[in-house]
């Protein structure tokens, strides 16, 4: 560990910024690779300036910079990507570019400067609507986007990249990652910070669909923690990484309004039509990521207050 040097792609985006934040605290010498097209300049303004930390402006898509980019890389945490499903049915050609060439090109850079391991951010969209709960790493794919097809093809791309290049990768399933960052004005903003952003000023949430949805949240410094732990360790392979739990959307809503304490607590949310590419319930099973270490600390109920606070400091 100690001055070992490592790249954030995406580092710049919600994720991402939290990740390259804590790498700096343990130590680490960090190069951020973001294009800013979602990323924002002020999530990694804390860390802009010190010694151990460098930033370059520049895209995943971008193959022949890559490579000079990783010389003397020990870990790439790979997050750098188009993540929305809604997006993914309107513009499949530029996901899948982003999203799957651009994980090509991230592993042939690696594997070329000899990288210790890649730790790759795919998502919980490749389960699609799979009726059997939790999901399970060993449950077939069913994959129901272009998003979630994207996500696939890089984990097997990690997969084949490790049988036959010896280049050691790790895929995390990341299931619905919330927290501080997170942008509510995105077009296609996360339901979290879309809740938070409109209970704060006291309008109702509003919920697509009926809100018996069910996801499974996870805190983002347990994202962080599980990236970490996943490098760190001598694990490969793919890995969930969720707290373990469902919650319905209507549920998520109730709790959002009573711990903001809005004016707008009974009020029934504002329904509209579900969003195409959705699906009805995700659950993780995080068994399988235990061995590593991974185990989550914060609750719902405690990240939705963490994640509460910093909106209200930022408000001030």
């Amino acid at each position: 560990m100690g001055r070992e040097k490592v790249v954030v792609t995406g580092g710049a985006g919600f994720i991402g910024s939290h990740l390259a934040a804590e790498l700096v605290r343990r130590g680490y010498r960090v190069v951020i690779l973001d294009d800013l097209s979602t990323g924002k300049m002020a999530n990694i303004e804390p860390l802009l300036g010190k010694e151990d930390v460098e930033f370059i402006r520049g895209s995943i898509t971008e193959r022949p910079r890559l490579p000079q980019l990783f010389a003397g890389v020990h870990y790439v945490f790979h997050l750098a990507a188009i993540t929305s499903v809604p997006r993914s049915l309107i513009s499949p050609e530029a996901t899948h570019e982003v999203n799957a060439s651009g994980t090509l090109n991230v592993l042939l850079a690696a594997r070329d400067n000899a990288v210790r391991k890649v730790i790759y951010a795919s998502s919980a969209a490749v389960y699609g609507d799979t009726p059997a709960l939790p999901q399970r790493e060993d449950m077939p794919p069913q994959p129901q986007s272009p998003y979630a097809v994207s996500k696939l093809v890089g984990e097997y791309y990690c997969a084949v990249f490790h049988r036959v290049y010896g280049l050691p990768t790790v895929s995390l399933r990341y299931f619905n990652v919330y927290g501080p960052r997170q942008d509510p004005a995105a077009e296609y903003a996360a339901v979290v910070p879309q809740f938070i952003s409109r209970v704060l000023p006291g309008k109702p949430p509003i919920i697509y669909g009926d809100g018996e949805q069910t996801r499974d949240f996870a805190f983002v410094l347990d994202a962080v923690a599980a990236s970490i732990l996943a490098a760190e360790s001598g694990m490969t392979g793919v890995y969930n990484i969720g707290c373990g739990e469902g919650i319905s959307i209507n549920r998520l809503a109730e709790l959002t309004m009573r711990l903001v304490g809005s004016d707008v607590i009974g009020v029934p949310p504002v329904h509209e039509a579900p969003r195409p590419g959705d699906i009805r319930h995700s659950v993780a099973d995080i068994s399988r990521a235990r061995a590593f270490g991974f185990e989550p600390r914060y609750s719902l109920e405690q990240g939705l207050r963490e994640t509460i606070r910093s909106w209200q400091r930022e408000a001030l």
